[in-house]
Order: structure tokens, then C-alpha cells, then sequence
């Protein structure tokens, strides 16, 4: 069993060393081919713990053997969003199981995130309050931040966007699940091909547009145009296999 700890929670070690045990006796927060659950040694500090699956064959050799176990990602990542002013829970630990060689079951361990809100209630919004402006604004200016800082988030979704909204009406946000990501410069093709992924109405992604455009020096009207074809090929490929759970328009 191999276990990679931050030096800051050192101290958790010995707990940490029996994890799948506490993984399995967790809160489940979220069930499928990977697993969350949240943990806490003791009864205050609370862990989000995610096991990844196994990984399908030949993944599982290319992970055994030639590239980093998502996990592992997952651990190594976050220093680099923070360290750029992006908020990120921080990284606890990394474990991994491997039987002959070959990776098993992995699990990542990070700090669980208080931010209560998530960007799916935006799917259907008609912008049609200084709220949802508000939100949709913000969410722009976020993500430019994260653009400019050389970081691309692959899977820029609702459900990897967390944000608390403050007392003045603005939001801050913090990045989850984040071992999927792309480090070096963003153009304007591939910073508003990110937005692809964002539940909503193309109102929202006019707003989307224009602030992201006017954060990074950009046109307004070439962003929208490529949001909106980034977004029919990942939402015309994604209907294929699955339920769009929102009012999904193209155009």
C-alpha cells in the first residue's frame, strides 16, 4: 500500500494508514463508477475522501506503469491552483492499492469544502435577475482568472465549481476534482471552449461572453460565436448517451 501524506497533516498518519477502512464506514456524498465520502478522525476536521475505481483494462496497465493515477493528480494539483491564488481544497493525502504490480482501488483525500452553491440551478435561468447576473458575471471573471494564470480545468462543469455567496451580492469560488487539467498559456479558442461543459440558456452565455471578453481583452461577439460552437459539439455528442437533466438549447 503505498500512502503520500502533506507535511502538514503528518500528524494524521497513523489515522490515514487504515483508510479504507474509515473510507468504508464514510457519509456518502456521491455514488457511481468512483465513490465520495466524507470522514473525519475527530469529529471536527472533515475529509473528503474520493476512490477512484478500478481502472478498465488497458488503463489500468497505462496507470500501473506509464502515466500518473488520477489520484495522484488529484494530490499534486492543488498546491499548483493555490499557489496561483485559485482556490482549491487542500490536498491531505494520496493511497494507493495494487495487486501484482497493477493499480487497484486509489483514494485522494482533501479537505471538505464548506461552499454551499452549485452552478446547476443556472440551467434553466432566464437571466432575468440581478442575481443570476450577478453569478453568471462572476462566474466569468473566475474562470478568466484561472485563464490567465496558465490553468485550463477540463472539466469546467457545475458540479466542480463550488461558490458561497457574500454579504455585498458577490460570490467567491473555490475548484474541485481537478485531476484533469491543462497548465500553459489560454487563448481565446481554448479559454471559451471551457464554458462548453456550463448548464444554461445561450442568454447566459452572452453574459458568460461579455465579461470573460472584457477580463481578458477579448471580443465579445468572437467569444459568444465560440462558446456556442464549442458548446453544440459537447452537448451533440453528450445526448447521444445520456439524459440532459436541463432545457438544453443550441442555438
Amino acid at each position: 500500500m503505498k500512502i503520500l501524506i502533506s507535511p502538514e497533516y503528518e500528524y494524521l498518519r497513523p489515522y490515514l494508514a487504515e483508510l479504507p477502512r474509515h473510507f468504508a464506514q464514510g457519509r456518502e456524498i456521491h455514488s457511481g463508477r468512483n465513490h465520495i465520502r466524507v470522514i473525519s478522525p475527530d469529529g471536527r476536521l472533515q475529509l473528503n475522501v474520493k476512490r477512484y475505481a478500478v481502472p478498465r483494462w488497458p488503463n489500468r496497465l497505462i496507470y500501473s506503469c506509464l502515466r500518473k493515477p488520477k489520484g495522484l493528480r488529484a494530490f499534486i494539483y492543488p498546491q499548483k491552483l493555490l499557489e496561483a491564488g485559485i482556490d482549491t481544497p487542500r490536498a491531505v493525502a494520496y493511497m494507493e492499492e495494487r495487486r501484482g504490480g497493477l493499480l487497484g482501488y486509489s483514494y485522494f483525500v482533501s479537505i471538505q469544502s464548506d461552499m454551499p452553491g452549485r452552478l446547476y440551478e443556472l440551467g434553466n435561468a432566464r437571466m432575468d435577475t440581478p442575481q443570476q447576473i450577478r453569478l453568471v458575471r462572476d462566474v466569468a471573471r473566475f474562470a478568466a482568472r484561472i485563464h490567465d494564470a496558465g490553468l485550463t480545468h477540463l472539466d469546467f462543469s457545475p458540479g466542480n465549481i463550488l461558490y458561497d455567496t457574500l454579504a455585498d451580492g458577490s460570490h467567491r469560488f473555490t475548484l474541485v476534482d481537478i485531476n484533469r487539467m491543462r497548465f500553459g498559456e489560454v487563448d481565446i479558442r481554448h479559454g471559451c471552449a471551457n464554458f462548453a461543459r456550463l448548464w444554461g440558456q445561450p442568454r447566459m452565455f452572452e453574459i458568460l461572453a461579455e465579461e470573460y471578453a472584457a477580463a481578458r481583452g477579448f471580443d465579445a461577439s468572437e467569444c459568444f460565436r465560440l462558446m456556442m460552437a464549442a458548446r453544440r459539439r459537447f452537448w451533440s455528442r453528450f445526448v447521444r448517451r445520456h439524459k440532459v437533466k436541463y432545457d438544453l438549447k443550441l442555438d
